[in-house]
């Protein structure tokens, strides 16, 4: 998979390279956690299943460690191969926009999500090796940004495929509800594509990328309602705001005010108070 005509300078690489360090650092402990694991299993059979990876049964016997262990757990080399060619390829590009702290941060809440969506929507007897978290918050994170964005893939490494990359995000949801539904064996790893691919989708619309959600639009909604509180005077606030529920409540009643009607009365005596404080 490749970004459609992507071409580099000489300072786009030099460049580029700096901002793979938290990308690259993934990777590598992707691979050493792996090559960790397979050494584990062959000296104790059934440890990384019993000890590592997240389960119910784990949560309740007080395993916290699970949730960090098992996000870098990988069922088999394949799964690794895929998980870490995703990562590398749309990686290196989601960390260019995003940056180093953000990435990690979405890569991180991928994980836990991915693994928090595994105990909610999965058997208590399933136990998930919950790589594929983060991979998937990032797969949607990517959509999200560069939703019209051309990717070209191999598919079966032979046919040339080519899909924008709001479709590749589209197919991370879809993938994961279908396997929930179809595959609820006792170990998997697919558990985690939903709850990494919501918290990939979120991440990238709190940062300001996509359309506007109505998480976003909410937050932009209670900022603008502080910044006016702000700017308005005692007077103002007192012919505004405060006056017009006052008379609600000498018509109805206190109970009459809706949640956020006392909100705003609540706010609005505060800043009165803090004004003729300040005064």
């Amino acid at each position: 998979m490749r970004l459609s005509g992507r071409k580099y300078s000489s300072y786009t690489r030099h460049w580029t390279r700096q901002q793979r360090i938290v990308l690259l650092g993934l990777i590598g402990i992707n691979l050493i956690a792996f090559s960790a694991q397979l050494v584990i299993e062959a000296s104790q059979p059934g440890f990384v299943w019993s000890y590592l990876a997240l389960s119910d049964t784990g949560i309740r016997d007080a395993y916290a460690w699970q949730f960090l262990t098992a996000m870098f757990l990988h069922i088999g080399p394949w799964h690794l191969l895929g998980n870490m060619l995703i990562l590398y390829l749309l990686g290196r590009d989601l960390e260019s926009i995003l940056g180093q702290r953000h990435f990690l941060y979405l890569y991180i809440a991928g994980g836990i999500a991915g693994e928090l969506g595994h105990l909610f929507l999965m058997p208590s007897t399933s136990v998930v090796y919950a790589a594929s978290g983060g991979v998937a918050a990032v797969v949607v994170a990517y959509a999200a940004i560069l939703p019209e964005l051309e990717l070209t893939a191999l598919m079966f490494f032979v046919v040339p495929i080519r899909l924008k990359a709001k479709h590749l995000g589209y197919a991370t949801f879809v993938l994961g509800l279908m396997l929930l539904w179809l595959d609820r064996e006792q170990t998997v790893s697919h558990s985690v594509y939903l709850g990494g691919a919501v918290a990939g989708w979120i991440y990238a619309h709190l940062l300001g990328f996509g359309h506007p959600s109505l998480l976003q639009r909410f937050l932009s909604q209670r900022k603008a309602e502080a910044n006016r509180f702000d700017q308005m005077s005692a007077e103002q606030l007192m012919t505004d705001e405060i006056d017009p529920l006052l008379e609600k409540i000498a018509r109805s009643g206190f109970v009459s005010l809706t949640r956020k009607e006392r909100r705003i009365l609540t706010k609005a005596r505060e800043k009165i108070l803090e004004k003729t404080s300040d005064a």
